[in-house]
């Protein structure tokens, strides 16, 4: 009985193993059954470590902002690197350097796909171009954030002494200042600068920035605590955007380089109106981390 069932089974797959040879189409159905990892899910996946990583950084920023207010050990005014370089200080902090560094080169990517895809349809108009240039924009702000958390985490380095330099806006100022169309070059990006802030505040208001966000799978209560962590988070960081934009323009009226300064000059001149106006712009920021947290988690990706 053995023998005559081991005989039918082999006789069994040596016909399937020829109807499969003789017919393309059964090996197609068969392998269309199968899992096939796409681009657009590994472009998925690096858009969401991504807004995790940067939802990091902010996060980041905003304590420790907010432990400078509060008047607390550790507190201190930081930009992005000097954020990163504080998680570097974390236990296992080459580690989640490393991550950070992976999700900023995700994000970068995704801007760059939205830019060159296309995937939010804003077309091949004067407007449309326009939006998919400020995608890219955004990606490349990135970009030596990335790699000097990257070749930080890979060499076991600070993230300074990795290439980071807390003067290199000033320097690249100080060249275009060198021109004789320079100040009013850096002073047309200041004031793109302080519109691209005062653009972040709109959103937040009027609710445009919660279409990046998919809640719908929340309870209503958590759907509203989303959205009005993103409208503090939006508004924050449009503030922290319009002072950046504004020392841009003071350094054009004035031709000095020394006068740019970024998110840690933002907090500086905050802290001078009160530890209370400072402590509400960093909660603000930390609102910011959460909520790209929040996206990262439940995303809208379009078009991949």
């Amino acid at each position: 009985m053995g023998y005559r069932y081991e005989l039918h089974l082999n006789h069994s797959c040596c016909v399937s193993g020829s109807l499969i040879q003789s017919d393309p189409t059964a090996m197609a159905s068969i392998s269309s059954t199968l899992p096939h990892p796409s681009p657009s899910q590994g472009i998925r996946t690096l858009a969401r470590f991504g807004f995790a990583a940067k939802g990091a950084v902010y996060l980041t920023m905003g304590i420790l902002a907010l432990l400078a207010a509060t008047g607390m050990q550790g507190g201190k005014t930081t930009d992005k690197q000097q954020a990163v370089q504080a998680i570097q200080d974390l236990p296992m902090g080459r580690f989640l350097l490393g991550l950070i560094a992976l999700g900023l080169a995700g994000y970068v990517i995704w801007r760059f796909t939205q830019a060159l895809r296309d995937t939010e349809n804003k077309g091949n108009g004067a407007k449309g171009i326009a939006r998919r240039i400020g995608y890219a924009a955004s990606g490349l702000f990135y970009v030596a954030l990335a790699y000097y958390a990257g070749k930080a985490a890979w060499e076991n380095t600070s993230v300074s002494s990795a290439g980071g330099s807390g003067n290199t806006k000033q320097s690249l100022v100080a060249t275009l200042m060198e021109q004789s169309y320079g100040p009013w070059l850096v002073g047309a990006i200041g004031l793109f600068i302080i519109g691209t802030g005062l653009y972040q505040i709109w959103r937040a208001y009027s609710g445009k920035f919660a279409k990046h966000v998919n809640a719908s799978s929340l309870p209503a209560e958590q759907q509203r605590v989303v959205y009005r962590t993103g409208q503090v988070g939006y508004t924050a960081r449009g503030i922290v955007m319009a002072i950046i934009g504004y020392f841009f323009v003071q350094a054009a009226r004035h031709s000095n380089p020394g006068e740019v300064n970024d998110t840690e000059g933002a907090f500086d001149l905050l802290s001078s109106m009160g530890p209370m106006v400072l402590g509400v712009v960093a909660l603000g920021l930390v609102a910011y981390g959460v909520y790209q947290i929040v996206q990262a988690k439940y995303p809208v990706l379009n078009g991949v």
